[in-house]
């Protein structure tokens, strides 16, 4: 994992998360089963206390909700330019992503993935930079969410290594 560097960020395990109607909820039957819900403004990040259970996943779904604060740090150049290499992909039809999160908002694209500023792409862009940063920084060689092809992951992986390469990362 690079230096991050920022303001503290407080995390706190909840049991039974889920989300629905842009909201995070902990032992409700409502909404989508998620393992974190992340607030940028708050500094704040919520994880399931079942990751507390699952060392490696805790790690990959802690590294991909820091690099939230990240995403809103970088800058609309950095951005664009990591958006510029998911436009090549999506023009080579690469299938398969780096985590659900990217997969799930990558098939709300259909067909055209639109202008930069819809705010499908945007979610898309953001949460394929999350999962690509936890595929590289938490030490998990595999997973069964790891689904994008070996030459679509050594680009990412050569694009975050130019971006950040002795760099703290400001989150």
């Amino acid at each position: 994992m690079p230096d991050l560097e920022g303001r503290a960020i407080r995390i706190r395990f909840l049991p039974a998360l889920s989300a629905g109607s842009r909201k995070l909820y902990s032992q409700r039957a409502y909404g989508q089963p998620v393992y974190a819900g992340t607030f940028i403004r708050k500094r704040r990040i919520v994880l399931d206390l079942e990751l507390a259970r699952k060392p490696r996943e805790l790690v990959r779904i802690l590294t991909h909700e820091l690099f939230h604060f990240a995403w809103v740090r970088m800058g609309n150049q950095t951005r664009r330019s990591y958006e510029d290499l998911l436009h090549r992909e999506w023009i080579e039809r690469a299938r398969g992503e780096l985590g659900w999160s990217a997969e799930l908002r990558k098939a709300m694209l259909s067909g055209n993935p639109g202008s930069r500023t819809h705010p499908k792409w945007r979610d898309y862009s953001c949460e394929s930079f999350c999962d690509t940063a936890a595929w590289l920084y938490s030490g998990i060689a595999s997973h069964q969410e790891f689904t994008l092809a070996h030459r679509h992951r050594k680009r990412r992986a050569e694009w975050f290594h130019a971006t950040f390469l002795g760099r703290r990362i400001p989150i």
